[in-house]
């Protein structure tokens, strides 16, 4: 089985092998995925720390030699340490270029702002560094998502400068130690079951279905809803929300959804609230 690594900030994973596909989801520095096929000059791969699978351009990442895939997982496996904010530059021991690094990205051998991918050395400012994962609490959460305020919405997306809701929910909280999947649909099942606001706190993630808020037959949190999830956000605390739709902002929430200060309605129906343990 062949394995590759991503050493550009960001690669564009699409739904077919074609430049002008949609883009599912994004591989950042330093992740590792598996090769499933070859089409034309594209990969067929699996995103080794979500499962996510579609296409990337052959030239976008770098087979591994089994022993460098081996000794380059170990050593991520046991790091703990990811960017945390949204963006930072590492610099290069070898030739002194910089690489931009997005917020979640994962830093193997990473000793006082010094990492290591494949026996090249780089640097990086230690401020923007969490060497472990952080508590979750409403300060840390707050401090982690000011910085990705009006960050545009990108689908598929999942750093500072574009991302969609589950893209946001997964990254943010990779800082606190949380592995999450892909989409909003498979982050539905993880954690456990909060019944209400009034049990909610600060970190819990809400979700949203296609449901009609005007329809008040609607359930907010029947237990069918995961099949109809469409989108996700974290809440601040029991009255507010913040989620990417057009970009990331933070909102009102109750048992009916999400209230759109510019819409000036309900925009969003509360499907299921999930905490992570």
């Amino acid at each position: 089985m062949e394995h590759a690594i991503v050493l550009h900030s960001i690669v564009p994973v699409r739904t077919d092998a074609r430049e002008s596909a949609e883009q599912s989801t994004q591989l950042l520095f330093g992740e590792t995925c598996r090769i499933i096929g070859v089409l034309s000059r594209f990969y067929r791969i699996c995103n080794e720390s979500d499962g996510e699978e579609g296409y990337v351009d052959c030239k976008m990442i770098t087979l591994m030699a089994d022993a460098e895939y081996e000794a380059y997982k170990t050593a991520l496996d046991a790091s703990k340490a990811r960017v945390m904010l949204p963006m930072t530059y590492a610099v290069s021991s070898n030739n002194g270029q910089t690489i931009p690094l997005t917020m979640g990205t994962r830093l193997a051998n990473y000793h006082e702002g010094m990492f290591e991918v494949l026996g090249v050395t780089f640097r990086i400012d230690s401020a923007a560094v969490a060497e472990q994962p952080l508590l979750l609490t409403q300060d840390n959460l707050m401090q982690v998502t000011r910085f990705l305020i009006n960050t545009p919405y990108l689908w598929g997306g999942k750093n500072a400068l574009g991302m969609d809701c589950s893209g946001m929910t997964q990254t943010v909280m990779s800082l606190f130690g949380f592995n999450l999947p892909r989409n909003a649909s498979q982050q539905v099942h993880c954690g456990k079951e909060v019944k209400s606001l009034n049990d909610a706190q600060a970190g819990d993630q809400v979700f949203f279905d296609h449901a009609d808020p005007d329809d008040k037959d609607c359930e907010p949190n029947n237990s069918k809803a995961d099949t109809r999830i469409s989108h996700v956000g974290l809440l601040l605390d029991n009255t507010r929300v913040i989620h990417c739709s057009g970009r990331v902002k933070i909102e009102r929430i109750s048992e009916r959804g999400i209230y759109g200060q510019e819409q000036q309605q309900f925009t969003h129906h509360l499907a299921a609230i999930r905490r992570l343990d």
